[in-house]
């Protein structure tokens, strides 16, 4: 069930639309109930279908057509890096073979301790500052050179 904060969020996001139209604030309301639980399980995708009035299928849609969605529990912090082409080009690739080779881990796997879960995106709509990563679906971080990822990822260990 939906927490009542979550509901009063998401309510905010429907009032944003025309009142037949509330499917609209389905992206937001995903985003919402994600940072609530960390993830959406079919449960959760299933509640906000209910609370907007939607198919269950046109949400699960939805959280599975964006990578920001986690459709499993990640960890604590879950670093996407920007392989697209333009990306890949300026560093990206390098950036993301380093990652895999510090942490020990491959795309879509999670460091043994919970910690961090490392994810390949897609355009991240920063390609001038390649190599592009996210944190959390909240930080992004530009020009990360070996250096910078080293520092992130102390910071991540703290």
């Amino acid at each position: 069930m939906l927490s009542e904060q979550a509901q009063r969020r998401i309510d905010r996001e429907i009032a944003k639309y025309p009142a037949d139209q509330k499917q609209s604030a389905v992206m937001a309301a995903l985003a919402i109930v994600q940072d609530e639980r960390g993830w959406l399980s079919n449960e959760s995708i299933e509640e906000v279908a209910q609370y907007l009035e939607m198919p269950p299928i046109a949400v699960f849609e939805v959280a599975t057509f964006y990578n920001m969605y986690n459709l499993s529990p990640t960890g604590k912090y879950k670093v996407t890096v920007c392989t697209n082409l333009p990306c890949a080009l300026s560093g990206g690739q390098h950036a993301a073979e380093y990652i895999k080779q510090k942490l020990g881990i491959d795309f879509n796997e999670t460091t043994p301790d919970g910690r961090i879960t490392l994810k390949e995106g897609e355009c991240m709509g920063a390609c001038g500052d390649a190599p592009v990563l996210l944190v959390n679906n909240k930080r992004m971080c530009s020009w990360m050179t070996t250096e910078k990822i080293d520092q992130l990822l102390s910071e991540l260990d703290k």
